[in-house]
């Protein structure tokens, strides 16, 4: 397995001493094992290897930590037939199951009739529509039901089985039991009372692969009492997005009233505290990539453009709504007839069931219709694959795509778009995707659309089409470097540590940082509520300065690229409304770049590092520049575009700054570049600072953005705003070292980048821009539930202060200019 970031591995040192006087063993209780039984020519059973990223992730440690495996394994067996014993793998390497031995697997049998009513019936039938929010298409039959109950008795006593056998083998072992999914929501509560009754101490988890629905449609399960009772039989219940757990959180409350805390998401239930915690599972990122890398080319057609989709043929995942998009792109942009061809995989799925067969059908016409109304001699707009496709030919056509359209209704995760990401290896496509997928909650640089929405898709469609080349290389890079940092191990390890478990660093292979770095990095809510919570504890009001690119926006090859994420947008619009909340954004952009660029009311613009200050009611401040460098600016920027604005290097005037970018010249070319430049910037009597492959020209004037973050805080809240508020400010760059130095001790502060090696003042790190994302959303869920705050200022309440001059309010500072507003 890959070698994981060292960002999750924090929890190793946590787990409680109990636990790790004990050596843990993982036993996995999932609706089918890691493979399935099937004769071979001979007669004889042998193991066939089931995909997936659960098999993937899990089937290794369990091996590793000599554990077990409890599930179906494919077959039926009639009335009165033994057991089959299970075979030993065939391949002792290249399978993630190829080292479960057979003593390791507890098969669970069952006939074809009970199976039909348990997994057709209520599993299917039932559960897969309404957790995917569909009531309409559920059923609810009390024999169907019936079926299911016993079922997962069944699982459950088997996966009893498997701990006894653990623990008559070695009594000094712990059952960690890990249970799968919608099919088992009720074996942990029946696994928890027959471990009670035996006196065997066990953990239990639980992760759900689907959605979790919210509760006006969960209530519609006449079973709804007896799901949620069976989930909470587990020390932790896992989903993949917080969204979900805030579902079951919800109806955990409103069901039977129990005591919930969105803040540390815990559920109280039986004297226990039950923890509901977001695992967004990943897929195996290198693998992929190693196919993408490997596959033959299968499209022919250099010419035209693949638009490709890649399904089950299930009526959550949007089929129709898709080629009718795409009709609706080749009505209204005829260009694109003979340029493009639309990929649709389609992998057959319940066969037998009339919903399904309705759906192919609808489809089957569909694309009849598309195709006859678009095709010419030598070209068709639709190419349906109906039926499944080896992974190494997937990965071909996951690479060659130039455009791939997830557009599901509704979906847990969905991990088309993240394999899609994965074998982006060469001229990089676009991802279009659904925000109702699980997905759309974290892959921001994809363009997402609502399925719903078919003009809007076909537009999106056109967007993707006729993206620059600049454009998706940005998006792609930062996709494919978050997928790779939360692959499928970084999941496992995810839900390793949501359960302390000593497994972690004992099965998984691990990075571990040096000691004293680990505490520095934040990643979690968890990791949040500790360092933050007291510290917005006393009501106090909030104010939140933070920098933009490469902290609120990734960072782009040009500042025009550099996109605010909409989700990043939308929670700082909610904080900025919010009446203990002040929200100020200070950049090294021009204020109306960066004004511009997050396009907000009610927040403070600050740009060119704070030369220039827009506060909500229109006042505007500018630091007085000395008279001869608003004439030399222009000269300087005239000879810096004359003699190092080549090989991609360009220059930005920000009026009163200019920044020399350098990021698009060759490796080999920037340290000439870059001297040259400095020398020039210098010669003109402009300070030069260096910034991420830039060069940044200052006028010597003593203001940066440490002095400008305390003149927004006090023309804001007055002479004694350091008691009356609290602070958090984050930022990546040297200049943002500036204000972290001059609010140490009274503000918390975060330094934005993975790269430990870069020093910083700051109190915690964050690794990314998600991860500020993260943080926001905690913010906002934590200000929204704490107490009001003492008073409510807002950002003008001090307006003296605006004709005031900044030096005064920054007193006793030292300066050696005059300057006033």
């Amino acid at each position: 397995m890959a070698v994981l970031s060292f960002a999750v591995v924090m929890a190793t040192q946590t787990a409680n001493a109990s636990s790790q006087a004990m050596r843990e063993a993982l036993i996995v209780v999932s609706n089918r094992l890691p493979f399935v039984l099937k004769p071979n020519e001979e007669g004889q059973l042998v193991r066939k290897f089931s995909a997936g990223g659960l098999v993937t992730a899990v089937a290794p440690v369990v091996a590793r930590c000599n554990g077990l495996w409890v599930g179906w394994p494919g077959i039926f067996l009639e009335p009165g037939q033994e057991e089959p014993a299970i075979p030993e793998s065939e391949d002792s390497h290249s399978t993630p199951f190829a080292n479960l031995l057979s003593n390791q697997i507890v098969p669970v049998f069952m006939e074809k009739v009970h199976f039909d009513q348990f997994y057709n019936g209520c599993c299917n039938g039932t559960f897969w529509p309404l957790f995917h929010s569909m009531p309409d298409r559920a059923i609810f039959f009390a024999d169907h039901w019936k079926a299911y109950l016993e079922m997962n008795q069944l699982f459950a006593k088997k996966a009893m089985e498997a701990v006894e056998r653990l623990v008559q083998k070695e009594k000094d072992i712990l059952p960690l039991v890990w249970v799968h999914d919608y099919h088992l929501t009720l074996a942990a509560a029946i696994i928890r009372k027959l471990a009670t009754e035996k006196g065997i101490r066990i953990k239990l988890g639980f992760f759900l692969h689907i959605p979790f629905p919210p509760w006006d449609i969960f209530r519609l399960l006449p079973w709804a009492n007896q799901v949620l009772e069976g989930l909470l039989g587990c020390d932790m219940v896992g989903f993949h997005i917080e969204d979900y757990c805030l579902n079951f959180l919800d109806c955990c409350q409103r069901q039977f009233d129990y005591k919930v805390d969105r803040k540390t998401f815990m559920v109280d239930h039986d004297d226990r505290r039950i923890s509901v915690r977001p695992l967004p599972i990943g897929i195996p990122f290198d693998k992929f990539a190693q196919m993408a890398e490997q596959a033959p080319r299968v499209v022919k057609e250099s010419r035209q453009k693949i638009i490709l989709g890649v399904d089950r043929l299930d009526y959550t995942k949007g089929l129709v709504h898709r080629l009718r998009a795409y009709e609706h792109l080749l009505t209204k942009h005829s260009k694109y007839i003979e340029q493009v061809i639309f990929l649709q995989i389609a992998v057959p799925s319940r066969t037998d069931v009339k919903e399904y067969q309705d759906l192919k059908e609808e489809m089957d016409q569909l694309v009849g219709k598309i195709n006859g109304q678009f095709s010419t001699a030598n070209w068709s707009p639709i190419r349906y694959i109906y039926g499944s496709i080896s992974q190494a030919e997937l990965a071909a056509f996951y690479r060659d795509a130039a455009v791939c359209v997830v557009t599901p209704l509704r979906d847990g995760m969905n991990l088309v778009a993240k394999e899609f990401v994965a074998c982006q290896i060469e001229d990089p496509g676009v991802l279009i995707l659904s925000p109702f997928a699980g997905a759309g909650e974290m892959m921001h640089e994809a363009l997402i659309v609502n399925p719903y929405e078919v003009d809007s898709a076909a537009e999106t469609i056109h967007r993707a089409l006729s993206m620059s080349l600049d454009e998706r290389q940005v998006r792609m890079t930062h996709l494919r470097k978050r997928e790779k940092m939360n692959d499928v191990d970084a999941w496992t390890v995810g839900f390793l540590k949501a359960m302390d478990s000593s497994l972690l660093g004992e099965t998984i292979p691990v990075l571990r940082p040096p000691v004293e770095e680990i505490g520095q990095m934040l990643t979690t809510p968890e990791d949040f509520d500790c360092f933050l919570s007291d510290y917005l504890s006393g009501g106090d009001k909030l104010a939140i300065l933070l920098d933009y690119d490469g902290t609120l926006a990734p960072i782009a090859p040009h500042p025009d690229m550099a996109i605010i994420p909409n989700e990043t947008k939308r929670v700082l619009e909610r904080l900025s409304n919010c009446p203990d909340v002040y929200v100020a954004i200070i950049s090294g952009r021009s204020v109306a770049s960066v004004k511009s660029m997050v396009a907000l009311e009610n927040i403070t613009y600050a740009g060119n590092h704070g030369l220039e200050i827009l506060h909500p009611d229109g006042t505007k401040f500018t630091h007085p520049m000395p008279t001869e460098y608003e004439e030399k600016i222009s000269q300087l920027m005239e000879k810096l575009q004359e003699e190092v604005c080549c090989h991609g290097a360009w220059v930005e005037n920000k009026g009163v700054l200019l920044t020399f970018h350098y990021r698009e010249a060759p490796e080999d070319a920037r340290e000439n570049l870059v001297a040259k430049a400095r020398s020039m910037i210098e010669s003109f009597g402009f300070n030069c600072f260096p910034a991420l492959c830039a060069l940044e020209a200052k006028p010597p004037v003593e203001w940066d953005k440490g002095r400008a973050a305390i003149y927004i805080l006090r023309t804001a809240f007055g002479v004694d705003w350091s008691e009356r508020i609290r602070i958090i400010f984050a930022g990546d760059d040297v200049g943002d070292e500036d204000a972290i130095v001059a609010l140490k001790g009274i503000a918390a502060t975060f330094r934005v980048g993975s790269d430990m090696g870069i020093s910083t003042a700051a109190d915690r790190r964050l690794p990314n821009t998600d991860v500020v994302l993260a943080l926001l959303k905690w913010i906002e869920r934590y200000m929204m539930h704490r107490k009001p705050a003492r008073f409510s200022a807002s950002a003008t309440v001090v307006s003296t202060n605006l004709a005031t001059s900044p030096q005064s309010i920054l007193e006793p500072m030292e300066s050696e200019v005059e300057v006033g507003v």
